[in-house]
């Protein structure tokens, strides 16, 4: 079974800074291979992916909401990407997913390019 494991969320104020993890231990296939890709879902609102690092080449995308002031990176060796989110606003306050898939093309921001997704951790951020 694939887990993803994602942590890190928190309570912080405006213009705080947060960073979450998304591991996956014992991934059962080449991590590299896969994108990796956050998503977030804020209350009454649909989902929303916001970062994504890809598998292979490691492009990385952003979502114009959260461009200059997210961070996704990826330690192999460990299975894990990160999320340093710096800069926080009231409208980030989401629960936030990681999910894996293998990526064909660009189409990162879609959910049903991911066949793996973590439980969620919950961001919220104070005004």
């Amino acid at each position: 079974e694939v887990q993803l494991q994602a942590s890190g969320g928190g309570l912080v104020q405006t213009g705080g800074s947060l960073r979450l993890s998304c591991v996956a231990p014992g991934f059962p296939y080449d991590f590299d291979d896969y994108a990796i890709a956050w998503f977030r879902q804020a209350p009454g609102k649909e989902r929303e992916a916001i970062s994504c690092i890809n598998g292979g080449d490691g492009k990385i995308y952003y979502a114009n909401s959260v461009k200059g002031r997210f961070t996704i990176s990826k330690e192999s060796a460990k299975n894990t990407v990160y999320l340093q989110m710096n800069r926080l606003r009231p409208e980030d306050t989401a629960v936030y997913y990681c999910a894996a898939g293998l990526l064909y093309g660009d189409s990162w921001y879609m959910d049903h390019e991911y066949d793996y997704w973590g439980q969620g951790t919950l961001v919220t951020v104070s005004s």
